[in-house]
Formats: structure tokens, C-alpha cells, sequence
């Protein structure tokens, strides 16, 4: 007998930045029932999808979210209620009815994507990844946030994120471990250098008030030698530029480099830089939507860097196949509320997959302490996830999650692989 939706509800929550967002709960025709925390972005691209927020000053400065759990609790409920719930995400689609979910919002129909598919793996009784799967399930290697800046601490430097992938390893677990060694060091190099820790970044990193985005991949470099380990072999690094919030008529603006680059310069930059430093990836090196940069940076870097679109594809099939057409990136940062349902989140992951783009699975800044991201890379197969750092609970939540799946279930682990592009 198929299962059928038989009750939704949603309420106001609040996400580890203290802003607002909804948790929504399924209840189907079986009596099973399961619920899901919706994340938000902090470094958001314009090509997302719309997050419904009240608009009202008076509460939470206008971020108030009981609009999209107010839609849930109607409009939604009351067309889903009865349907099967292989047909979800198709009805919730429709009933928006717009391109980028804006009449709904996107944070209510994930919310009740993600609650209906937990629904589904509390009824069959098997973890949700299995429920989730579209291919052979296995644990990601993670890009681990190690130095913030841009808009995920102040502004400080205009680089958001200078993270590690610890690849050579034989398991998570040893991952991880090799991943606080690092962060502790980094935090000792950064403090026995002078400079002022801002504080703890959005996802947990190290904040410290540089001179220059090199410094912060000198430190970092340096943190992974400290640590005892070997750069590029068995631990490289990743780069967030998220370049379109410092990007202005056609010109890249460093200020706390003191210059300003074109999209040419801006290329030769990066790749003076993961030339000199252990980069394998580069995330957003070039702004959403400098199309022709973004084709020559893949023709200079495409055939040894990882060149992963995030504001530049949004998650959205489109931008992914424009990009597929006209030889920009290779790689996709798949993050599920920039389109808005599980069922498009897979589509895109699908559509990379088959034209050779590698996916990495990502939270977002402001998160909750739902691991249900855990579950979604290894459904998809990815090989790559993008949490956060090693602090803070709502990032923990996934890796703990990733752990536990590991020490129970004996998943494959693609650590060796992700050097070698056979993920």
C-alpha cells in the first residue's frame, strides 16, 4: 500500500546566527512521523531561490519566517493531505508555481521536502540515506573550514573561506582527528603572530584580523606542517573566494590588498596562488555572472584545480547546464534550499554526474543542529561535503552523524580517490 501524506505542521525556529527559519513535521498515513530544520545563507547568490521572510521591522528586524510556516501549515497541507508522497515534491513545484519559489518560499517547500523523505525512512525503518539513495551510497571527504572572512567574519579579508580537505586518510574518523590537530595549530600560529582574533566566524572558523588573504593561505600552509602532516598529499587546501561580493563593474576589489583586478588578473592570481600553495579547489573564484572569466579561468586551471560554481550555479539546472555548454567550472556546490526541493536537488546532482562535474554537498552559514546534510551526501554518492569547521553544534551535528554511520554501517570511504578525480 502506498504511503500517504496525512499531516503537516511548521513553526518559527531559530538558526545558528539567532535568525529565524522553520521546522516542519510530517506525519503519513502509517503513523510515522519525522521533522526538519531548514538552514539560510549569509553569502547568498541572486539566482537562489526565495526564502520567504515577514518583512515585519517589529520582529526580528523584518527576518521573521511565520509567513513560509503559516503556508505550510495551509495551503500545503491542504493539497498534499491525502496525495502519495513519491508525488511531493512534483505537487509542491506546481503549487508554487513560480521559477524561484517565490510565492511560497523555498524555506517552506525544503522544509517539507526534507520532513516528508525523513517521514518515509522512520516508516521503512532504514537510515535516510538509504531512503534518500539515486546510486551506490558513500562517506564524503570533507572541506573543512579552517580561516573566515569576507561576509562570514566582518569582512576582515575579502576571501570568505580557507579551508582544508583532508584526503589522506584511511576513514573519517582519522579525518577528523587530523582536522582539530590542524585547526588547534592554525589557532596557535595565528595567536604567536600578533594578529587580533575578530572571533569565531559564522561556521565556526578562526576570524583573525589579517593583512592579506595570502597571509591567511601562509598560515594555513604552515598550520598543516605544524600539525605534522603533509601538504597536497595528505592534506590540501580549498579556497572560497565567493568573488561576486567583492566584484564591481568588471573590476575585483582586494581592499586590504590595496589593488584592483580584471577578471584576466583575477585568474592569474589564483593560479600564482595554487601554484605557490597545495589548492586543489577553488570555489567562486570569478563573480556569478562573468561568464567569459569564468571560461578562461577554466581553461587555465580546469585540468588540475577543482573549480566549483556556488553563487555561480545556485544549484539550479539551467546556470548548471549553461555551464556544461560553454566550458565553465567543473564542479557543483549542491546546496538544497538554493532550489528548494530534494527532487531538483538531485536532478542537478544527476545532470553533473553525467557530464563529468563533480558535486560537493554544502551547508550553509546559518545552520541548525538537523543532520539530515550527513545523510544527503552520502545519497548522493558526491564523495564531497562542505560543513564547516570543527565547533560549534549545528556543524558537529553532521559530522557526528558521519561518524556514527561510518563506525555502523561500513560505508566506503573516498578519501584515497579525491586526489585522483575517481570519485
Amino acid at each position: 500500500m502506498s504511503l500517504l501524506m496525512q499531516q503537516l505542521s511548521a513553526w518559527e525556529i531559530l538558526d545558528s546566527r539567532g535568525r529565524p527559519t522553520i521546522e516542519v513535521e510530517a506525519v503519513l498515513s502509517d503513523g510515522a512521523r519525522a521533522s526538519a530544520q531548514v538552514p539560510s545563507g549569509a553569502s547568498t547568490g541572486k539566482h537562489e531561490a526565495h526564502e520567504l521572510r515577514d518583512g515585519d521591522r517589529s520582529r526580528y528586524g523584518g527576518l521573521g519566517t511565520r509567513r513560509a510556516a503559516a503556508n505550510v501549515n495551509g495551503e500545503i497541507a491542504a493539497a498534499l493531505r491525502g496525495q502519495s508522497v513519491e508525488r511531493c515534491d512534483e505537487i509542491l513545484i506546481a503549487l508554487d508555481g513560480t521559477p524561484n519559489k517565490s510565492r511560497l518560499g523555498a524555506n517552506a517547500l525544503l522544509g517539507v521536502s526534507c520532513a516528508v523523505a525523513r517521514a518515509v525512512s522512520v516508516s521503512r525503518r532504514e537510515p535516510l540515506y538509504q531512503t534518500l539513495a539515486i546510486g551506490e551510497p558513500v562517506l564524503p571527504v570533507p572541506m573543512i573550514n579552517i580561516i573566515s572572512g569576507g561576509l562570514h567574519a566582518g569582512g576582515n579579508i575579502e576571501f570568505q573561506d580557507f579551508l582544508i580537505i583532508p584526503h589522506g586518510f584511511g576513514s573519517m574518523a582519522e579525518a577528523l582527528e587530523a582536522t582539530v590537530k590542524i585547526h588547534t595549530r592554525c589557532g596557535e600560529r595565528i595567536r604567536k603572530g600578533g594578529y587580533l582574533l575578530t572571533g569565531v566566524a559564522d561556521e565556526g572558523g578562526w576570524g583573525p584580523l589579517l593583512p592579506s588573504n595570502r597571509h591567511a593561505l601562509e598560515i594555513l600552509t604552515a598550520s598543516i606542517e605544524d600539525a605534522g602532516f603533509r601538504p597536497g598529499e595528505q592534506v590540501s587546501i580549498a579556497l572560497d573566494v565567493a568573488s561576486s561580493h567583492f566584484y564591481r563593474d568588471g573590476i575585483y576589489t582586494l581592499q586590504s590588498e590595496g589593488r584592483s583586478l580584471t577578471s584576466e588578473e583575477m585568474i592569474e592570481l589564483l593560479a600564482e596562488w595554487s601554484a605557490r600553495f597545495p589548492v586543489a579547489s577553488i570555489e567562486d573564484g570569478l563573480a556569478e555572472d562573468d561568464w567569459p572569466g569564468w571560461r578562461l579561468l577554466t581553461e587555465r586551471l580546469g585540468g588540475r584545480v577543482q573549480l566549483v560554481g556556488d553563487d555561480f550555479f545556485t544549484t539550479n539546472p539551467g546556470r548548471v547546464q549553461r555551464g556544461i555548454d560553454t566550458g565553465c567550472a567543473n564542479a557543483v556546490l549542491v546546496k538544497m534550499n538554493q532550489i528548494g526541493t530534494l527532487r531538483e536537488t538531485f536532478d542537478v546532482v544527476q545532470l553533473a554526474g553525467a557530464h563529468g562535474y563533480r558535486c560537493v554537498v554544502s551547508a550553509r552559514s546559518g545552520e541548525t543542529e538537523d543532520s539530515f546534510l550527513a545523510d544527503l551526501a552520502i545519497a548522493t554518492g558526491a564523495g564531497q561535503i562542505k560543513i564547516g569547521s570543527i565547533t560549534r553544534s549545528e556543524r558537529l551535528a553532521k559530522y557526528n552523524r558521519l561518524l556514527a554511520i561510518e563506525q555502523r554501517d561500513g560505508l566506503r570511504w573516498t578519501g584515497g580517490a579525491w586526489r585522483s578525480g575517481t570519485l
